[in-house]
């Protein structure tokens, strides 16, 4: 299939490409509405082939919103991932920098993609992978035991929480965001200091 150019020409994209063009179209559409809203028309519209054509790319109306949904959690975790080969509190530093950053720069993409209009529509398992990485990630660089998964996750979805709040608020209303990292860090500690 062609796509045409602003010149009027058309070229042909290769099987990748063309998925990497329907799934970006996925997720800048995901900013304005929940996964279980993206019309596959739209989508295909978008991207100037027919809806048949996508599904030969995507065999079920699923299979492309798990990976819309699969894209943007990689894309996220990307972002908020601390540098590897930094001191346990240098990463959950840049852990809770990096995800209250994320937060605020796609606040509108990453309420669709967690919340939508109400949950997201496949069952949230994206969403619980997205916070279920972070939180292995969080073990990971702080050398912390896995037995420390379920009290990490819930600081995780606590952080989160947080960063929507403060990326809420007019700029000037904000707290200083190296108050927000000290406080989410001191309460991942005590929250450690629990299980002792």
């Amino acid at each position: 299939m062609k796509k045409a150019t602003s010149s009027g020409a058309r070229t042909r994209l290769s099987p990748d490409d063309r998925r990497r063009q329907l799934l970006g179209i996925g997720l800048s559409m995901l900013v304005e509405k929940p996964i279980q809203d993206l019309s596959l028309d739209a989508v295909a519209a978008e991207a100037g082939i027919s809806r048949s054509l996508l599904f030969h790319y995507f065999p079920t109306k699923t299979d492309y919103y798990d990976a819309v949904v699969g894209a943007a959690v990689r894309r996220v975790l990307r972002n908020i991932s601390p540098d590897e080969g930094t001191t346990p509190e240098t990463a959950l530093q840049q852990f809770i920098e990096r995800f209250y950053a994320q937060i605020e720069r796609r606040r509108p993409f990453y309420l669709a993609l967690v919340f939508g209009t109400g949950a997201v529509a496949l069952g949230g398992e994206g969403v619980d992978s997205l916070r279920m990485t972070a939180a292995r990630r969080v073990i990971a660089a702080l050398s912390l035991d896995e037995s420390t998964l379920p009290a990490v996750h819930a600081w995780t979805a606590y952080v989160e929480d947080r960063a929507l709040y403060w990326s809420g608020q007019p700029k000037a209303q904000r707290p200083e965001l190296a108050a927000e990292i000290e406080h989410c860090a001191k309460t991942l500690h005590a929250l450690m200091s629990l299980g002792t």
